[in-house]
């Protein structure tokens, strides 16, 4: 079987948010829109948006809300495209 590297980074984000509640997603439109390689396509639907959040464009702003997340005991995953 082969797995597409978007596949596969697909399913190694659903078994961490899935592992942990702490783990939560964020980045530009990667909600509904999936991503703009659809890496996430289907993970707000699975998880709802409070595990997949959309940020503003802005990457300087979602990466340090990311890193206070993180400080703050939370696991989150951030998407740049």
């Amino acid at each position: 079987m082969t797995v597409t590297y978007r596949e596969a980074v697909r399913e190694a984000i659903r078994e961490a948010l899935t592992a942990d509640d702490r783990v939560f997603l964020m980045g530009e439109d990667i909600g509904a829109y999936g991503g703009c390689f659809g890496v996430s396509t289907g993970l707000l639907e699975e998880f709802g948006p409070e595990r997949v959040r959309d940020s503003p464009l802005s990457e300087s702003a979602f990466v340090g809300a990311g890193i206070g997340a993180a400080a703050g005991g939370m696991r989150p995953i951030v998407e740049i495209m």
